[in-house]
């Protein structure tokens, strides 16, 4: 059999310090002693010790009287105060788009960041301008955000933005040191260490049972300390202002008793059906305890209310499945039922615990058994079975001491460093502004590279776990360069294409401009780029592209306005062949087209003419005979002018050309009009001046002639002295 071995407990609380004594023989533990001495002044607040003379004089005292029963006391297990836990929410988020899918590292980054804002607000209402003179004691995500939404986990999420609403718990360092200084000037060495809560909850809740989702709530004197299990772990801690001095205020207030009166008369509502009061004006009176009881609800309804409320809060919004109440407070008549109804639990599910719930104890029959014994008992028994103890790490050389509550890890120890766990990442690069196609376009840099991080010389993640002496390397992850994009990255590609122009094969697809210069799509892009990108689909861009605009005007439908009537001549237009197939410059190019151009024709006045068929309009002719040969002589009666000059037949007409076309009075045909439609040979051996003739007769250049006349041209030769 092992030897038995006497452990020594302090639960010093902001009213009284109980002092314990058990013996632990084999896995047995029995209480051997205990023993109960109240502040002589306020020297505790909130479970933090602010007059460190004054609770170090409780202690002696409680040491004193304890070792002469026992022997000499050096060594003593603790607890620091639940009620000193403080509790907040936080969250953090992050830009997502265009990043790769989220990843384990990446989420635990994100709630490092939201328990590192908790911190940092706990410091600035504490008024700590140091946010790492707090112990994070753990934390629990209460929502992910994808975009706004409720998600239920960020790992391999795409979106815009990602984010983490957290509830951390932290632990002010000076309540510990200030608990050590008090033992030390008792001349006490703090043995084991542990937290309030999980003293209560070592005992009454064993490892085996915390898989399941239990609240655990220490109703004390000023506050009402809150602990969560699942998944095999204390999940969240929390405290309420609110306990059990509230209904003894509550009790003082209905039936006119003073403080220390009031509280020994809910004492014995604990305990009897009937209570006889007296009060500030001496009469007496004996109630009922339900007659009690109706006169303090409101004050037990706000206490069940504010404790609900923050076990939601911790336990993510969702009722545990069960809750266990101890401490002296937990004896409030009604109070087990109202808790039970404000989380919608069955009555069954909520349950006051006292000493008889812990395993493997025995108690004398001389010490009462109530709930309020089953945390200082916790403290002696939990400090010495699971202690929590000071690690020491180094962070870049730096050496950093954590209170290990929980199984602790390198974001804990960047924490508790003041590393600011949002600057480990790098920053993104500049963004880049730039217009495509007049539209602005913002391109983001590159996203900053995660940290660094070694434990002993090998690689580690946030989330990866640490023992004392561990030796933690981190560096900044790099920041993230400027943008890297090609002209390419900013559209969707075209499929290539190419045609066959004038026998000439050319690639035509798109057609890109930087900065009013040609460019390609493999160009890399700069800041205050202007990129113009046409996509190269009819025939009308395949000519833009490849220089020919010229040939677009050419291709025009050939036009005049003849009379004010615009007419149009297809004969003199341009035209393309696709194929040898006549299309339009809309006509969408496909791959291997072959492409013939035909330009537009100037056509003369009389071909615009013949082709309206306007020759003859006013047009007079007359059949006459020269050298035996007929000839047709025509003559047109029009005026004809362009913009409103006058113009010939031969005159070359322009597309868009204005024409005004007149007919005028038939004129008679004279020898003249002859020399416009024959041509005039003159013999080598002509002498003399030549004669014209017209049937015969002599005539002139100006005399008339008629349809059926004989003309005749007549040079005397060289030979021919007369005729």
């Amino acid at each position: 059999m092992q030897q038995s071995k006497k452990i020594f407990a302090l639960d010093i609380g902001t009213r009284s310090v109980v002092g314990i004594v058990l013996e632990q023989e084999d896995e047995t533990f029995r209480v051997i002693e205990m023993i109960s001495e109240e502040h002589k002044e306020r020297a505790m607040l909130d479970g933090q010790i602010h007059d460190v003379p004054a609770v170090s004089a409780v202690i002696t005292k409680i040491k004193e009287t304890l070792e002469k029963n026992h022997g000499t006391i050096e060594k003593v297990c603790v607890a620091a105060a639940g009620r000193a836990l403080k509790t907040k929410s936080a969250s953090a988020s992050i830009h997502i788009k265009g990043k790769p899918l989220l990843k384990k590292e990446d989420i635990v980054h994100l709630e490092l960041s939201a328990v590192q804002k908790a911190q940092s607000i706990v410091a600035e209402e504490e008024h700590d301008h140091k946010s790492y003179h707090y112990y994070c004691v753990g934390y629990s995500v209460l929502h992910y955000h994808l975009d706004g939404e409720d998600i239920g986990s960020l790992i391999d999420q795409q979106g815009e933005e990602a984010s983490v609403e957290v509830i951390s718990t932290f632990l002010p360092r000076v309540v510990v040191e200030s608990l050590i200084a008090a033992l030390n000037r008792s001349g006490l060495e703090m043995e084991a260490l542990t937290l309030e809560p999980i003293a209560a909850i070592n005992v009454l809740i064993p490892p085996s049972m915390r898989r399941l989702n239990v609240a655990l709530v220490d109703i004390g004197a000023g506050t009402s300390d809150i602990a969560i299990t699942n998944m095999g772990t204390i999940t969240a801690y929390g405290m309420v202002p609110t306990a059990g001095d509230e209904i003894t205020e509550a009790l003082s207030d209905q039936f006119l008793l003073d403080f220390p009166v009031a509280e020994k008369v809910k004492r014995t509502l604990y305990q009897s059906d009937t209570v006889t009061i007296q009060d500030i004006l001496g009469f007496e009176t004996e109630y009922n305890k339900s007659d009690v009881v109706e006169k303090i609800v409101p004050a037990i309804d706000h206490l069940s209310h504010a404790i609900s409320k923050e076990i939601l809060l911790l336990n993510s919004g969702k009722p545990p499945q069960a809750v266990m109440l101890v401490g002296g407070g937990s004896l409030t008549p009604e109070l087990t039922q109202k808790i039970a109804e404000a989380i919608e639990l069955p009555h069954n599910r909520v349950a006051v615990r006292g000493v008889d719930a812990i395993q493997n104890l025995s108690i004398p029959d001389d010490i009462h058994r109530g709930p309020e014994l089953v945390t200082p008992i916790g403290i002696a028994i939990a400090a010495k079975q699971s202690p929590v103890q000071y690690v020491t790490t180094y962070v870049n050389d730096q050496p950093i001491r954590l209170f290990e509550m929980k199984v602790l890890t390198v974001g804990d120890c960047l924490l508790a460093a003041g590393q600011k766990i949002s600057k480990l990442y790098g920053k993104p690069g500049p963004a880049y502004m730039v217009k495509v196609n007049e539209q602005v376009v913002t391109i983001p840099g590159q996203y900053g590279e995660p940290p660094t991080i070694t434990i002993n010389g090998k690689q580690a993640e946030l989330d990866s776990p640490i023992i004392n002496g561990d030796k933690i390397t981190v560096v900044k992850g790099k920041d993230g360069a400027e943008p890297l994009l090609k002209i390419i990255d900013l559209i969707d590609p075209p499929t290539p294409k190419s045609v066959l122009l004038e026998g000439k094969q050319y690639d035509v697809s798109i057609h890109v401009r930087r900065n009013g210069k040609e460019a390609s799509l493999q160009d890399t892009i700069l800041d205050r780029d202007e990129i113009e990108v046409q996509f190269i689909e009819t025939i009308k861009d395949v000519l833009t592209k490849l220089g020919f605009q010229s040939w677009i005007e050419e291709l025009k439908p050939f036009h005049v306005v003849l009379n004010k009537k615009e007419t149009f001549f297809p004969k003199f237009s341009g035209n393309i062949l696709v194929n040898d197939i006549a299309v339009k410059p809309s006509y969408k190019v496909q791959d291997h087209d072959r492409i013939t151009i035909t330009k537009s024709q100037n056509p003369t006045l009389r071909e615009v003419l013949d082709k309206k068929h306007l020759q003859d309009f006013g047009l007079s002719s007359i059949t006459v005979l020269f050298n035996n040969t007929k000839v047709v002589l025509e003559k047109q009666n029009l005026d004809v002018s362009r913009n409103g000059k006058p113009i010939s037949n031969e005159d070359i007409v322009h597309s868009g050309d204005e024409l005004r076309i007149k007919k005028t009075e038939a004129e008679g045909f004279i020898f003249q009009d002859l020399f416009r439609f024959v041509e005039i040979e003159m013999p080598e051996n002509a002498s003399g001046k030549f004669v014209l003739l017209r049937n015969g007769e002599e005539i002139g250049f100006h005399d008339p002639i008629h349809s059926g006349d004989h003309l005749e041209i007549y040079w005397p030769l060289a030979t021919n002295v007369e005729k």
